[in-house]
């Protein structure tokens, strides 16, 4: 058993939430329980998340894609209502943690997707109001694309959606999760061979078949899974509680 707060202030301290400029608030969203005996993370913040963390008795639930966004309305409407009847009923907390998540350099997703597809985590890459939050992998000895094609799919657990416009041999890739499309021009200037995000955009084709740099898309869910649950295993390590990752697939 921990406090909701001890819990918080570690992780809302860990990912530096204060630094960052995003389209969202970071960190706690709906308080509930003080006491946190078991902690759910999930990528995005929704009914089908909350009611598993309802049925399993959780105190905490931490989310990549919180519930507020820049780009939502400010009224409250039927789905959102009913989100947090969810929360209320069940005393459950949420806190949601977006590009803070992203940018860690050891719990991000960015760093995290560099390990899975074995590459060297080197320098920061595609800067959003003054923070970087993607990181560039390297391989000295260079990947056949066929090859880190084939351990994207493992990774995210996906066929990803690609361009193989690039070389044969890759040796740099630039790495962005989720919605990143629009960092892609910054590999080409960085002349990098690949870029990794999750969505792709109208304009890559063309881009990267004229730059003869690879791009590839893992899906937006699927290239965000890996710091969240990473959270949530340095929560329980920490603080002796239980911690369950709950899959909620989306195809985008």
């Amino acid at each position: 058993m921990a406090t909701r707060d001890e819990i918080i202030a570690y992780t809302d301290n860990l990912l530096e939430i204060e630094s960052f400029s995003d389209y969202g608030p970071n960190g706690l969203q709906v308080p509930g329980a003080s006491e946190v005996a078991s902690v759910i993370t999930g990528v995005s913040a929704q009914a089908e998340l909350f009611e598993q963390a309802a049925a399993t008795g959780a105190g905490l639930v931490l989310c990549h894609h919180g519930l507020f966004w820049d780009f939502h309305p400010r009224t409250i409407g039927t789905a959102m209502k009913a989100r947090l009847r969810l929360l209320f009923d069940a005393d459950i907390s949420l806190a949601g943690y977006h590009l803070p998540l992203d940018a860690h350099p050891d719990v991000g997703n960015n760093a995290l997707i560099c390990s899975e597809l074995g590459l060297q985590r080197a320098e920061r890459f595609a800067e959003h109001k003054g923070r970087p939050i993607g990181f560039v992998g390297r391989s000295a000895a260079g990947i056949p694309f066929a090859e880190l094609r084939a351990r994207c799919a493992a990774a995210f657990g996906r066929e990803p959606f690609v361009w193989d416009s690039g070389p044969e041999q890759v040796h740099s890739v630039g790495i962005v999760s989720g919605g990143g499309a629009s960092y892609f021009s910054e590999a080409v200037a960085a002349g990098l061979d690949a870029f990794i995000t999750g969505e792709p955009a109208e304009h890559v084709m063309a881009d990267a078949r004229e730059n003869g740099v690879h791009f590839v898309a893992g899906g937006h869910y699927a290239t965000e899974v890996f710091g969240i649950r990473r959270l949530g295993e340095l929560v329980a390590e920490r603080f002796g509680v239980e911690h369950r990752f709950v899959d909620v697939p989306n195809p985008i």
